[in-house]
């Protein structure tokens, strides 16, 4: 969908009850102004518990939860989320693409994992996408250098920022991995 054509809308009849949740405010308020003129009722979390407490007080139809939150992993939530309404329809979204965690998402209920930065296109689409089509390859996906350099990073995060343990997880000489933590991202 290019971005002058008139967003398509949900029925009426339709339940467009949906949660946003991410750590990034001025992303969650865009994307929560953007699903609104598509017909959704938004409600916006941005933390695990304000996401857990906001499904425990009505849990939505669909919800696009961020993987990783400055209080925990969105996983949670959509583990909730799955609990009270198995029907829902979740996207995950994430700033570090992985095989492993889009794996773990769509075990625990998510319909589509989706790297940052993702438009608001792309989410309406993924939520609104029939469960039995595939989804379409990118346009411009990522390259070898920036899918190793991501699952660098990723890592590297999950070892709380230690080089050391970073280094001996990846099987890599630590001052290998400093160089390679030390450039830019690839594009």
């Amino acid at each position: 969908m290019s971005s002058n054509a008139e967003p398509v809308k949900l029925d009426e009849k339709d339940s467009n009850n949906l949660l946003l949740v991410d750590d990034d405010r001025p992303f969650l308020q865009r994307l929560g102004r953007a699903m609104e003129g598509r017909g959704f009722v938004v409600r916006t979390a941005e933390s695990v518990a304000s996401g857990l407490a906001l499904v425990r007080s009505s849990a939505p139809d669909f919800a696009v939860i961020d993987m990783r939150l400055n209080d925990g992993n969105g996983l949670n939530v959509v583990e909730a989320i799955k609990a009270t309404k198995p029907d829902a329809r979740i996207v995950v979204l994430t700033g570090y693409g992985n095989i492993a965690t889009a794996v773990t998402a769509v075990k625990l209920g998510a319909i589509d994992y989706l790297a940052k930065p993702a438009d608001a296109d792309d989410v309406f689409a993924a939520l609104m996408r029939n469960p039995d089509d595939k989804a379409s390859p990118p346009e411009n996906p990522m390259s070898a250098d920036r899918v190793r350099w991501e699952h660098i990073q990723r890592v590297y995060e999950l070892c709380d920022r230690n080089v050391s343990e970073t280094a001996r997880r990846l099987n890599m000489h630590r001052r290998t991995l400093q160089r390679i933590l030390a450039k830019r991202a690839p594009r």
